[in-house]
């Protein structure tokens, strides 16, 4: 590796230490489907998101709930304060295609269809409210 690359490469990592997030990678999803639980709980209260993914009918919003809990879980011990009194708000979701799983389908007169098994990488980040004000 470079010296330059290098330097931007720590620069990147001491910024990240600041940020309260967990990353979950290749979930087997179709990026479209996770999406639109991501937008739905984008910018909420944290409480309130864990409520709605918990009685939310799409299979994929358990996922995204265990690993809501995980960002408040590193928040937690990142701070040593408590989840309740941080007032904290899910301040970013990113869903990014991850790796596709490339199968054939018996067609007739001996052809293949292909299908295209999709997965995800989700990423969330939690801040507390006055801090999020701040920038």
């Amino acid at each position: 590796m470079g010296n330059r690359k290098k330097i931007s490469a720590d620069k990147s990592k001491e910024a990240r230490k600041a940020l309260y997030y967990a990353k979950l990678n290749d979930v087997p999803t179709s990026p479209r489907k996770m999406r639109l639980i991501a937008d739905m709980i984008r910018g909420v209260e944290v409480q309130k998101a864990l409520g709605m993914l918990k009685f939310s009918t799409k299979e994929c919003s358990s996922k995204m709930e265990k690993l809501l809990l995980s960002a408040i879980n590193n928040w937690e011990q990142k701070t040593g304060q408590k989840a309740e009194d941080g007032n904290l708000i899910v301040s970013a979701v990113s869903v990014d295609c991850g790796r596709t799983l490339k199968r054939l389908r018996p067609a007739p007169q001996g052809r293949g269809y292909r299908i295209r098994k999709r997965s995800n990488h989700i990423t969330i980040f939690v801040d507390s409210k006055n801090n999020d004000t701040k920038e």
